[in-house]
């Protein structure tokens, strides 16, 4: 056991650190939403700051926020504790500023985040008025990408928004930068204090691998690869689907509508993350025998297929991720629905899944994704280009911005085509469909009591 041991450490090398799991959640969200009675007719909210929630209800976080603690100890099948300096405690003599910091770090999120008054405005949509356009730093700490489709719209504190721009535009929230540098062993103070211990797995200087733990949940790998690596099952995702949606629930249950759409969104981006097959395990396609025999080999002096492997399972990550968004992006460009689109909003199988609850995330969302993974990769290797998702010399994520896999699956065999199509299609059904599951649990837990 310990020879295997030694070797599957080496294998969870193979974890490329890809922190997005879709493009732009926004985008899918709201066609997901907007055939939801719940959201699509719910009366526009008011918005407000962050600081004025946290004001009117800091009594109620503090107890909030203590039981969000108590729940992930008992729950948690790995849970490093909150050091107890970061709980927080109602003091009405802070500053705004002040007490949005003990939020944040009662959290255990970058205490630089922005959580600003804004909007993603729908890609179906008219153009946002160029004189409300927010610059990308206003809202995202993250660098700005090449070729990005974002376009951010500045919300004032009063105005009424339309819950389902507020949910959607939430969705993506947490690719901004709510979960970098949190660990000891990164480039960042607050990683100092948060109790996270050091990077699972991942470059703890490349900030976006940072983000990993957080978006990724290993929850049906075989259980030799437990035993021998325990340290895959330090992932988070169900930690932050917790702890948003508990905050949304309490957020409409206190009359603060808008934050209770907002966390929404947030809790929502984590579940979403968990439909992306690469996200639910370690390397869909292989097998646990081959990972063990390609480290052996790695720890023997040949590292090449070890290497080899980790290029392709990043590139058939992004090319699946490039491919979703493109035909997301054109449709709305060319108002012209695709498949895509009536599977984001299908919900004939949001019944078929059991009721909402904590461990909904990873009893059934990534239990369906990992079973997908196989055949996902089966498909990408048989449609997309081999030098995409087969030709480990190929590295798709330096090349990506000038690739348009849409317009050039175009001229691919129809049939292999319609099988790639079909299979995404399945992915944003499941989107979906798990989407509007955790937004039934959190409305019906905001109800007044």
């Amino acid at each position: 056991m310990k020879r295997y041991a030694l070797a599957l450490v080496g294998a969870l090398g193979l974890v490329p650190g890809l922190a997005l799991a879709w493009s732009n959640h926004t985008f899918a969200a709201y066609r997901a939403f907007e055939k939801m009675p719940e959201v699509a007719l719910a009366a526009p909210v008011k918005a407000e700051p962050l600081e004025t929630f946290l004001k009117a209800q800091e009594a109620a976080l503090q107890t909030l926020l203590a039981n969000q603690e108590q729940w992930a100890a008992t729950h948690l099948e790995v849970y490093p504790p909150r050091p107890a300096a970061l709980a927080f405690s109602a003091n009405s003599a802070r500053t705004d500023d002040e007490r949005k910091l003990a939020f944040f770090q009662a959290l255990r999120v970058a205490p630089n985040s922005k959580f600003a008054l804004y909007l993603q405005p729908d890609p179906w949509g008219p153009a946002p008025e160029a004189a409300r356009l927010l610059a990308h730093a206003e809202v995202n700490t993250l660098p700005e990408q090449p070729n990005s489709t974002y376009r951010f719209v500045s919300v004032r504190a009063g105005e009424m928004v339309p819950p389902l721009a507020v949910l959607a535009s939430a969705t993506d929230e947490p690719d901004y930068g709510l979960d970098i540098n949190l660990w000891s062993d990164s480039p960042s103070a607050w990683g100092k204090i948060y109790g996270f211990d050091t990077l699972p797995f991942g470059n703890p200087a490349l900030y976006f691998s940072t983000q990993a733990p957080f978006h990724m949940g290993f929850y049906h790998e075989d259980r030799i690869i437990y035993l021998a690596a325990p340290f895959i099952k330090r992932t988070f995702p169900l930690l932050r689907i917790h702890q948003f949606s508990t905050l949304s629930s309490l957020a409409f249950r206190t009359g603060h509508p808008y934050w209770g759409w907002r966390f929404a969104g947030l809790a929502l981006h984590y579940v979403e993350d968990l439909t992306q097959p690469y996200h639910a395990s370690l390397s869909p396609g292989n097998s646990s025998l081959r990972l063990i025999g390609i480290n052996l080999l790695a720890m023997a002096g040949w590292p090449r297929l070890k290497d080899e492997m980790i290029v392709l399972l990043s590139n058939r990550h992004l090319a699946l991720e490039k491919y979703q968004n493109g035909l997301i992006y054109n449709a709305a460009q060319g108002k012209q629905e695709s498949g895509i689109e009536r599977a984001l909003r299908n919900g004939s199988s949001d019944a078929s899944y059991p009721s909402w609850s904590d461990l909904y995330p990873r009893d059934v969302v990534s239990a369906q994704s990992y079973a997908l993974g196989s055949r996902l990769t089966e498909i990408l290797v048989s449609t997309l280009p081999a030098s995409y998702v087969s030709e480990p010399t190929f590295d798709f994520g330096v090349k990506e911005s000038g690739i348009d896999l849409v317009a050039e699956l175009a001229h691919q065999d129809a049939t292999k085509r319609a099988r790639l199509d079909a299979v995404t299609a399945e992915l944003m059904e499941h989107f979906g469909a798990h989407s509007r599951n955790l937004v039934r649990g959190v409305l019906k837990a905001g109800r007044p009591q």
